[in-house]
């Protein structure tokens, strides 16, 4: 059974730094798509990043050149360093994972979902 445990969230004042982790199990495969999405009150859930398992990211227009994702596929762990944060970024983040994904995108479905972990930039 794939799970999916986000951490790292928190406050930060506006123009810091977060990273955020997803440790995943249940899992071996090479071939997926995972990602980073965010809600924020009284909002649709939003794409951030996506990374495949050759390393391909994909980034919304409101994160490019900020937030990075990164994974280690030793430790089954995702990453989301985000820099530079803006009060507007502020929301809850998941992380989620598409196995046997052949195409890694914002937009497509993914099966699988973290809990959440709450990400606050005060300004």
């Amino acid at each position: 059974q794939v799970q999916l445990v986000e951490s790292g969230g928190g406050s930060v004042q506006a123009g810091g730094s977060l990273r955020l982790s997803c440790a995943a199990s249940g899992y071996t495969i090479s071939t997926y798509c995972m990602g980073w999405f965010r809600q924020a009150p009284g909002k649709g859930r939003e794409g951030v990043a996506a990374i495949d398992g050759d390393g391909s990211t994909t980034y919304a227009d409101s994160v490019k050149g900020r937030f990075t994702i990164s994974q280690d596929r030793a430790k089954n762990t995702l990453y989301l360093q985000m820099n530079s944060l803006k009060p507007e970024d502020t929301a809850i983040y998941r992380c989620a994972y598409a196995p046997w994904a052949t195409n890694c995108f914002l937009g497509r479905a993914f099966g699988y979902w973290g809990q959440g972990t709450q990400v606050t930039v005060s300004s």
